[in-house]
């Protein structure tokens, strides 16, 4: 796997565009519309990640869901990523003060409670899987969602396939005691989706959350269409999608039934 990882990132490193496949990504793994970002392609047990030098932050992370990866009661000790120099990513103290001043969670992109039951779940607590989210979204829409998702794996026994990441779509304040250059994300957003074996159809539901977003909000307002993820993100989420499978927005009923019935 080592050696996997490194052959990835030195094809990026020549800005060659190549389909990457892991685990975690249905049609082949986001690529970019545009390669002006200097990224490392992390590829662990829970994850697939994609950590921009420049922002801190991951641009986009891949993972899977099944009834055998939820849990619940992991500890979250906070770890800068070993994969990661110093001068990439950011380490726990730079978070220091940021909740009491701007209203700032660590946020996880891949959740704990997604891989809880995951032997290597602690990887979830590397700082390339963590951005700043606002604590009105991270524990009001955003976690309801993930916790929606999990739902329905558990009770549809499915897989579900999540892509996630950041938009950068206005400035925002920095963290407080942060001593690294670094941009903190306006709004996120998330695609769910699953594969149907006898159609050869990938279903997905999209959402885009503001930063601003109020822990009252419900997570089926925020919902989107796939192609407004892809515009503002400007990543291609399933490369791989006309060579492999057709795509909609099918699994959208299962998040938001009232709001699909009155569509």
């Amino acid at each position: 796997m080592k050696k996997w990882i490194v052959l990835v990132l030195l094809t990026l490193s020549f800005n060659v565009i190549s389909e990457v496949h892991t685990p975690h990504c249905l049609a082949a793994c986001p690529e970019a519309q545009s390669n002006n970002a200097t990224n490392d392609l992390i590829v662990r047990d829970i994850y697939t990640l994609s950590s921009n030098d420049s922002t801190k932050f991951t641009d986009w992370a891949a993972y899977k869901i099944t009834k055998e990866t939820i849990g619940s009661g992991c500890n979250r000790r906070w770890k800068k990523d070993p994969k990661l120099t110093k001068s990439e990513t950011l380490e726990p103290k730079d978070y220091k003060g940021a909740h009491d001043k701007l209203g700032i969670d660590r946020g996880h992109q891949v959740p704990l409670a997604s891989v809880c039951s995951s032997p290597n779940y602690q990887q979830a607590n590397y700082l390339s899987n963590i951005t700043p989210q606002k604590s009105e979204l991270n524990q009001g829409p955003w976690k309801h969602l993930e916790e929606k998702s999990r739902n329905i794996v558990k009770d549809e026994n499915i897989q579900l396939y999540v892509i996630t990441g950041p938009l950068y779509e206005r400035g925002m304040p920095q963290l407080p005691n942060a001593t690294k250059e670094h941009k903190i994300p306006s709004g996120y957003w998330k695609v769910v989706s699953t594969l149907d074996f006898d159609t050869e159809t990938i279903q997905v539901a999209s959402f885009i959350m503001d930063q601003e977003s109020k822990r009252k909000d419900h997570y089926c307002d925020k919902a989107v269409s796939l192609s407004e993820v892809e515009t503002r993100s400007k990543f291609d989420l399933f490369p791989s999608l006309d060579n492999m499978y057709k795509v909609n927005e099918e699994l959208q009923n299962r998040f938001c039934p009232k709001a699909s019935q009155a569509q």
